[in-house]
């Protein structure tokens, strides 16, 4: 091959005086395919010129802007437009930056904790680092407890009581949805709930679907009065909820069968009223599943 001398043609140093990108930058550029040179007669490398300035200019901008050199492989080859890399990489940030503020808020609920506390703080807040396994955990709660019900309704179930993580969270919310974790991964807890909604064993309920859908109605049914903050009292809302319990059994609304729906139970456990309360704080409302139940249970009360 003979000397290129075709003004289209630069040398690797005139290159890099064009571009302001280091000589040591461009070989290195050059070794990994992200641009072609040819070689002289003594054995430099040269370029064509202005397309490799061009490209090289791409590239440097790219990279201040901090995307990698795979994205920007992709633009090169055409395989991607420059929004859509942007885009993809903003989209990092954001995970990236909602996960930062989420450990600041965590440093914080830490360094303000009372002395005393804070060894049990720093094991609270240890075990809601990974935020994906706060859902993953609540989920594991519910779905046992919640078998019969449709996949549609259980999802909706965890919308409402469990929302997204929020991407900036104080470090009150922090503490509380690492108290709600801790509350979820526990046995006890998730057998006292079970044992809260089912009422027994849910061995003696016959259509299992039917019941959870006919319970979730009269609670729904007790919404308004919850909202309104009525006292518990009877009426047609618990009726729907002593049926649904009766009719899941083949048993009759006998006062019997209210004295035997509040035999047992474990309403007054203070782990399930703070599970609770824990998530009316988090989702902002007081108009929870728990509250409703609650609500009916407290008017069940009266009738026995």
């Amino acid at each position: 091959m003979t000397e290129d001398t075709h003004p289209a043609v630069v040398s690797i140093g005139e290159l890099s005086r064009r571009t302001g990108v280091p000589v040591r930058t461009i070989r290195f550029y050059c070794d990994s395919g992200i641009l072609d040179a040819r070689r002289t007669s003594g054995g430099h490398r040269s370029f064509d010129s202005p397309a490799a300035v061009d490209r090289l200019l791409l590239v440097r901008r790219l990279r201040a802007l901090g995307l990698a050199l795979p994205a920007i492989m992709r633009v090169l080859d055409g395989s991607a437009s420059i929004g859509a890399v942007a885009a993809a990489e903003r989209a990092a940030l954001d995970t990236e930056l909602d996960t930062l503020r989420w450990r600041r808020a965590a440093l914080f609920a830490l360094e303000t904790a009372p002395p005393t506390e804070r060894a049990d703080r720093l094991e609270l807040l240890a075990s809601v680092h990974d935020r994906s396994a706060i859902i993953d955990t609540i989920v594991a709660f519910w779905r046992p407890i919640l078998t019969p019900l449709p996949r549609p309704e259980f999802d909706s179930f965890i919308d409402m009581h469990v929302p997204p993580l929020p991407s900036e969270p104080g470090s009150g919310q922090i503490v509380a949805y690492a108290e709600l974790t801790s509350l979820a991964a526990d046995p006890r807890v998730k057998k006292a709930m079970a044992q809260q909604i089912w009422r027994s064993d849910r061995d003696q309920v016959g259509d299992r679907r039917q019941f959870v859908t006919a319970l979730a109605e009269a609670c729904e049914a007790a919404a308004p009065l919850v909202a309104a903050r009525e006292k518990p009292r009877p009426g047609a809302e618990l009726d729907r909820f002593v049926h649904a319990h009766a009719a899941a059994r083949h048993q009759r609304d006998t006062p019997g069968f209210r004295r035997e729906l509040l035999t047992g139970a474990t309403d007054t456990d203070p782990r399930l009223r703070h599970y609770w309360r824990l998530t009316a704080e988090i989702t902002g409302t007081e108009e929870t599943v728990g509250a409703m139940h609650y609500w009916l249970l407290d008017a069940l009360r009266q009738t026995v």
